[in-house]
């Protein structure tokens, strides 16, 4: 019998993890992307499905953001279905909390997808990754998807700057950089007041302009994911101790990066002692309503 986690138990919530492939193994990413990104981020990483995930974090004490990416449209591959997330989730509610992931291109259909999704009350959010799925997080015909998410209560998590997929292949393997400006989901936040955003990453080169986003859009977050902290800009270490130090998330982009290693590199981040506990939990725990 496993060993079930209370939220007092929870030492930080991860608000960036991904299922990499299905309980058979199935990775959504082409081998030429994959091995791209393993050479990105240093090494090649498990691809851990759903079960591996809560299995991993539950040790460590930690919840855990988990999604796949919808990225068949542009890969090629047959995308994880959401429903491999939601039954991880299922199975181990103490640990996993469930997004989404719906290529916008999709149109009508994905719409629909999303609204029984939500319907269903499992999904707490949808992830979007711009440079994979190549929309404008701003393009009106992207609307009605967000309609739903809004009308849900459901949280929207957008990959912003640059992307260790297809860095290093001519042609950065096909994936435009010109998407991930988070100035497009500006655009986003104003047109849908009521709708939770969550910016991914460190968003080089456009940190400045995310941390503007964030402090004029009090429903705009940052995740932290996807670099070291010993290599964050120093602007963004400022902001997250005094500004917004309550719109700050721990993330870490795993399995790409292990939250033991980010954690250590956090500890040497100089922010004040009583935002630690905000930037590692408390702001999850508010913005995924867990309390």
């Amino acid at each position: 019998m496993v060993d079930r986690l209370t939220l007092d138990d929870v030492v930080a919530i991860d608000f960036h993890v991904h299922v990499e492939v299905n309980a058979d193994g199935h990775d959504h990413l082409s081998p030429e992307l994959r091995e791209a990104a393993n050479v990105y981020f240093h090494g090649e990483p498990l691809l851990p499905d759903g079960q591996a995930v809560a299995d991993y974090y539950r040790q460590r004490k930690m919840m855990a953001v988990v999604f796949p990416v919808d990225d068949e449209l542009t890969t090629g591959q047959p995308r994880l279905r959401n429903e491999d997330v939601l039954d991880a989730a299922v199975a181990n509610p103490d640990v996993l909390i469930p997004f989404a992931s719906i290529d916008p291109r999709r149109g009508g259909e994905g719409v629909a997808e999303a609204r029984d999704l939500v319907e269903g009350g499992m999904v707490k959010g949808f992830k979007f990754h711009p440079n994979l799925q190549q929309f404008h997080p701003n393009d009106p015909s992207v609307y009605p998807l967000y309609e739903v998410l809004a009308e849900a209560g459901s949280i929207a998590l957008f990959h912003t700057g640059h992307s260790g997929i297809g860095t290093g292949l001519p042609g950065g393997g096909g994936i435009r950089l010109k998407y991930s400006n988070p100035m497009d989901v500006d655009d986003v936040a104003v047109d849908f007041p009521d709708l939770r955003i969550v910016l991914a990453h460190p968003s080089f080169p456009w940190q400045d302009e995310a941390l503007s986003v964030a402090m004029h859009k009090n429903q705009v977050f940052i995740d932290l994911s996807g670099w070291s902290p010993k290599y964050f800009p120093p602007q963004l270490v400022r902001y997250a101790g005094s500004m917004l130090r309550n719109q700050i998330l721990f993330g870490t982009d795993y399995p790409l990066i292990d939250p033991e290693r980010w954690l250590a590199d956090f500890d040497g981040l100089e922010l004040p002692y009583e935002v630690r506990p905000l930037i590692l939990r408390e702001n999850a725990i508010r913005l995924l309503d867990l309390r």
